[in-house]
């Protein structure tokens, strides 16, 4: 199970729809803001495809000005991609342009 924390950039007026925002999603989890517009964030996901489309999802609000990761923990999926029962979107594609 993929998890990642997140620095969420807004302004500093738009800080508190943001939040409501991020509030919309269960599997992210909002630890804090500050009054800069920085909110920090969890996102926990069953496979890190889903990670990338709602990294993708949050970045498309109007008010987000940037979504950086500072950590992503990958370890159950890189077993399952060892043992062959895995391969993320992002590596299906590059084999296919090969």
């Amino acid at each position: 199970m993929p998890i990642g924390g997140f620095v969420v950039n807004t302004k500093p007026e738009d800080i508190e729809g943001v939040v409501e925002f991020l509030k919309s999603f269960p599997e992210v989890e909002i630890y804090s803001h500050d009054e800069k517009g920085n909110i920090i964030v969890v996102i926990e996901t069953e496979l890190s495809d889903h990670m990338d489309e709602l990294v993708d999802t949050i970045k498309q609000d109007e008010r987000i000005l940037a979504v950086s990761v500072a950590y992503l923990y990958y370890e159950d999926e890189v077993e399952k991609i060892e043992k062959g029962e895995y391969i993320p979107e992002r590596f299906r594609q590059k084999k296919r342009r090969n």
